[in-house]
């Protein structure tokens, strides 16, 4: 029978969505867009995070972060297993824990949430030290994990600091008026 997957996809043809472990690792298929999977992949940890942090906690979000890493590692050690690629772009559940990770010390507000996503996507893509060293010391699907949760921890921060910040200048315009 042909494969009815269509030829211009990203995923080897050695893979299949049906896979439990491409599923997740594609973070149900959001990998497979074509056109910046890691900045999708960090788009869809978005809702999952508020949705999560409303109704859980901070603590809730630190279980799914969790959750999310060890299914990571499993999901990016099995993709390596069957096609030898170590870190191929469809991967993007490494991108949904170090979002988790960027937004682990605001409130769910959607403009610390796209603050948190644009400095996420900042620390990812150009990896400042010790980012840079965990993508290169560590392999297979921890290695695929841990330097996004670095990237997260970066974000994380910034955005910490960066909200501080901004609540005091709100705060001081707030008593002049």
């Amino acid at each position: 029978m042909p494969d009815a997957r269509n030829s211009t996809s990203p995923l080897p043809e050695t893979l299949s969505l049906s896979d439990p472990a491409v599923l997740l690792a594609t973070w149900f298929g959001t990998g497979l867009i074509r056109s910046a999977p890691g900045t999708w992949g960090s788009l869809a940890a978005l809702p999952c995070a508020w949705l999560v942090t409303r109704d859980f906690g901070q603590a809730g979000l630190v279980a799914a972060i969790l959750l999310v890493f060890l299914c990571g590692w499993w999901a990016a050690s099995k993709i390596k297993e069957k096609t030898g690629e170590s870190d191929p772009r469809y991967i993007v559940i490494d991108e949904v824990a170090g979002q988790g990770v960027a937004l682990l010390f605001v409130p769910p507000d959607l403009y610390l949430y796209f603050v948190g996503f644009l400095l996420f996507r900042l620390f990812d893509i150009l990896k400042p030290w010790p980012i840079y060293l965990a993508e290169t010391r560590f392999r297979g699907g921890f290695g695929v994990m841990v330097d996004d949760l670095a990237a997260g921890t970066y974000a994380a921060l910034s955005l910490y600091i960066f909200s501080i910040l901004e609540h005091m200048v709100t705060g001081v315009f707030k008593d002049i008026t």
